[in-house]
């Protein structure tokens, strides 16, 4: 099995690999013309990223934008992300349709050891999987393995170590369900 294959699958892999680190070099060099080029020139920012990401429709990125591969973010149709998303993607990641992010998120598929030693040469991760009608505020993090469902908001500054089912309002650290999504809720 490669290193890639490991990484994939979410087992222990060397990120020090040679097509590993060539693979993000693409990626920070990517995400670096897409943070460099004009902000008004919406289109020719967009095509940058999606030479790099999977990208199923209509999405606004505001700079800056950072991630590890971009092969593994798949985004649907009508996302926006406010400045500086970063996604940590050495695992999958499927963000759904009519999804917003607010400023400063992350997405962090990947994780270490806990043991010092073998952290130094070791790193896994496991995806990340955030439904569709989802609203991510401010400053909020989404740890590996989490999946977010359908119609759900996550209140700014949260970090999100659990699955969150759908229909609901969470909010903390660590990040927890308030109350479910009402037919009051509807403007």
């Amino acid at each position: 099995m490669t290193e890639q294959e490991k990484m994939l699958a979410g087992l222990p892999y060397d990120a020090w690999d040679e097509l590993l680190l060539k693979q993000r070099k693409t990626a920070k060099s990517t995400c670096h013309a897409f943070n460099l080029a004009d902000p008004t020139l919406f289109e020719e920012r967009m095509d940058i990223l999606r030479g790099l990401l999977d990208i199923k429709g209509n999405a606004h990125f505001e700079p800056n934008f950072f991630c590890d591969y971009g092969y593994n973010i798949h985004i649907g149709d009508n996302f926006y992300a406010n400045h500086n998303l970063t996604i940590v993607d050495v695992c999958r990641v499927d963000i759904g349709h009519n999804v917003m992010f607010g400023p400063c998120v992350m997405l962090s598929t990947g994780t270490h050891p806990i043991d010092p030693v073998e952290r130094q040469t070791t790193e896994y991760g496991a995806p990340i999987k955030i439904g569709n009608d989802v609203w991510l505020g401010g400053n909020v993090s989404v740890l590996p393995g989490v999946k977010i469902g359908n119609n759900c908001v996550i209140g700014a500054g949260s970090v999100v170590n659990r699955d969150i089912e759908d229909n609901s309002v969470a909010v903390g650290n660590p990040c927890r369900v308030i109350r479910k999504v009402t037919v009051s809720d509807k403007g």
